[in-house]
């Protein structure tokens, strides 16, 4: 069996005593491809490094919402010059979190709609977070990138943390849904209801290393080879056999990202 982890950050500072270590445990774990995520301009230019010396990791380039103060016209630019490479397989991840609030919710607005509008010119789809703010978020995609998406999928709602009324939202516009360690942990009913209820077509797993280990691993750093506790954690929640989920959520993460 073989596994795709669909969000991870192995450039942050928590790997960077044993990066390599850490690369070689999770591809002998059986995690084949990892697709490491930027969340500002410097972390997007690091994660295509890291891409470009690794034949099974890929890139995205984005500004995250905490971050979306410091976005203008020429980072727009520099992320554009980015996304050119053909290792770059998305944008993001962009959004709207208003649980914390690091940039003023007009700027994370303006943000994402410039990288929205960048996902469009460029064709590439977008990782989306989204915390406190499906609302919002739902009414821009509406307004400023959904209408003009044409035939290929508009991307994955990562990290997905809400019930089934909001999964259903995302899956009527498209959205792919990824779920990491969160839906091992305990009093999240209604999270794993929407892990029985989102259709296998449309199903990605996920660590979002170094943050959110699963149950049995709390406290310590996530690492992607991690993403297969995800995996048997859904297997159980949708009664399948492991290696389907193994099998469909790889060939997912294939299509959506159009890995190689």
């Amino acid at each position: 069996m073989s596994y795709i982890d669909t969000h991870c950050h192995l450039n942050f500072s928590q790997f960077h005593k044993d990066l390599e270590a850490v690369i070689e445990e999770t591809s002998a774990a059986g995690v084949d491809k990892l697709i490491n995520v930027g969340t500002d301009l410097k972390t997007s230019r690091e994660s295509l490094n890291l891409a470009s010396r690794y034949n099974h990791i890929y890139a995205t380039a984005g500004v995250h919402p905490h971050d979306a103060k410091t976005l203008n016209a020429d980072n727009i630019k520099q992320l554009e010059l980015l996304a050119k490479d053909k290792r770059i397989v998305a944008l993001g991840e962009m959004g709207l979190d208003y649980y914390r609030n690091l940039s003023s919710k007009e700027y994370q607005k303006q943000a994402l709609i410039m990288q929205l509008e960048l996902a469009l010119k460029t064709e590439k789809p977008v990782v989306i977070h989204c915390r406190d703010a499906y609302r919002d978020i739902l009414n821009i995609l509406d307004e400023h990138y959904l209408p003009h998406i044409t035939d290929r999928p508009p991307g994955v709602i990562h990290s997905f943390s809400a019930g089934p009324n909001y999964l259903r939202e995302f899956l009527r516009r498209g959205f792919y849904i990824g779920f990491n360690g969160m839906i091992t942990y305990s009093g999240n009913e209604s999270l794993q209801a929407s892990v029985r209820d989102v259709p296998n077509d449309k199903l990605l797993i996920e660590t979002d290393a170094p943050y959110l280990p699963p149950q049995d691993y709390r406290g310590q750093r996530n690492e992607p080879k991690l993403v297969i506790e995800v995996a048997k954690k859904i297997a159980k929640i949708k009664n399948l056999q492991l290696d389907e989920i193994a099998q469909l959520t790889t060939n997912n993460a294939i299509t959506l990202f159009k890995l190689n």
